[in-house]
């Protein structure tokens, strides 16, 4: 598992675990990022990152990226 901030782009990734308080995490969750759901890194830009996540884009900042662990 790695955190998505390291995650490359265009590569199709699993969600494992959130880290976080529950707030962070219901959050995410209400974004469509729940464990289990693929998600891709769009680009990256200035350290934030523009997510695919279902048939949405996502634009989360660097903090929040570094919560989420994935696993190709």
């Amino acid at each position: 598992m790695i955190p998505l901030t390291m995650a490359g782009e265009g590569v199709e990734l699993s969600i494992e675990m959130i880290r976080g308080r529950d707030d962070t995490r219901r959050h995410l969750e209400e974004l469509g990022l729940v464990v289990g759901e693929h998600v891709s890194v769009v680009t990256s830009l200035a350290g934030n990152l523009i997510l695919q996540v279902k048939d949405s884009r996502i634009a989360l900042d660097r903090g929040l990226c570094a919560r989420i662990m994935v696993s190709i």
